[in-house]
Parts: structure tokens; sequence; C-alpha cells
């Protein structure tokens, strides 16, 4: 690839940064109310497991931060965008579920600002194919598994490389590629083994989502 970058100029991870605040202001129900496939299916073990404490990341609009919610799981949320996080407060606010969310601001290229072992799962949805380099991306599956109890789970979502865009639009470092204003890193499953370690790999399912469609891995991990 021409003009190839060991990793994404700094401006253009913080012009995503931007690119969402600004696209969450003017479309506050980009992505609907309905609850995630993912989510949907990642309740389900939840449940089985008795797992109530769940940290997720990048939970934009709140579509399933309040799946969740609604069904018995306190939900501690974490998203770069504010006003995502004024949008889901809001809505707990007024949904009467501000007992069972709690929405805060955070980049996750730093640690992340909670004690060891305070969660029983960590869930994101898409989160990890942001553009962050691969280097924050092992550091934080390494806080992620800082923050779990031993046992504990974590269930993420990425586009892979089999997916349409993949390869297409501009090139951003790495797989890293910008389509439609939006940076994807897109993930293989060497990847997905690099991230998992200090993790048993309980599945890595390959799914379908949205028009085009999206093509995805949903990891499950458990804390050894």
């Amino acid at each position: 690839m021409t003009g190839e970058m060991k990793s994404p100029q700094r401006e253009v991870l913080n012009s995503q940064q931007e690119h969402w605040e600004s696209t969450y202001t003017n479309k506050p129900e980009m992505f609907g109310e309905s609850p995630s496939d993912p989510a949907q299916k990642a309740l389900a073990l939840l449940k089985q497991e008795g797992k109530t404490k769940l940290l997720e990341l990048g939970g934009g609009q709140g579509r399933d931060t309040f799946f969740f919610a609604r069904n018995g799981i306190k939900d501690t949320v974490i998203d770069y965008s504010q006003v995502a996080v004024d949008t889901i407060q809001r809505k707990a606010r007024a949904s009467g579920l501000d007992e069972s969310i709690t929405a805060l601001q955070h980049d996750v290229r730093v640690s992340l600002p909670f004690e060891d072992n305070s969660f029983d799962a960590c869930y994101s949805h898409m989160l990890f194919c942001m553009p962050l380099t691969t280097e924050e991306l092992v550091r934080l599956s390494t806080e992620v598994h800082r923050v779990l109890k031993l046992g504990g789970l974590n269930v993420y979502t990425v586009r892979h490389t089999g997916d349409p865009h993949y390869g297409t639009g501009i090139h951003r470092g790495e797989d890293m590629y910008e389509v439609g204003g939006f940076v994807v890193h897109f993930f293989d499953r060497a990847k997905v083994e690099l991230l998992a370690k200090g993790y048993e790999v309980v599945s890595i399912d390959e799914f379908e989502e949205g028009g085009l469609p999206r093509k995805l891995f949903r990891v499950t991990l458990r804390k050894n």
C-alpha cells in the first residue's frame, strides 16, 4: 500500500472522536432502540452463569445498555463521546434505570478507571475495531483482564478481514481503513489470538449484521 504507516496519525484518531460527537448529535437515534444480536446472545450467557455486574465499552447511544439494565444487569458503560454519555444518562433518568446504569466518558487508550477484579463480565460491540493500534488493543485487553473477576467473561465483536469494506477507502495503517468518514480496524484470527493472552478462548463465532452485510467475529473469552 502506498503511504503505509505503522500507526494511524494521532490527528486522524482525534478527528474520529469529533466525527462521532457530531454523528451522535445530528443522528440521536442512529442505531435505533432495538438491542443488537450480540447483546442478546451475551445476556443469555450472563444469565446462564449468574453474572450481573457488567462493564460495557463503547456504549454509543445505549441500545444494548438499556437492554442489559432492563434484564437485571448492572451496567457500567463508558464511551469517549460526551454526547453519547449525556444521552445515556438522560434516558436512564427518564426511564427509572439510573440505579442500574452508570455512564462515564473515558478514552480506552488510557487505563480503565476501575479497581482490579471489579466486574463479572465485559461486553463491547465493535469497540475493538475502532481506530486503535494493535499495541493499544493489547493494552486494552490487558486492562479488561485486570478489572474482571476470576472466571469473568470478555465478550466483544469486531469486523473481520472478510468484510466487504476491508482493503477499501483510505488506508490508515495496519489493518485500518477509513470508509465513509469512519476508521475501522479489521481483525483476522491471529489478532484475536494475540488479544487472548491470559484468557481461555471460549468461542470465536462469525456472524453478519446490517445491509452490506458487515461481517464480524463474536469473541468470548474467560479470565483464567
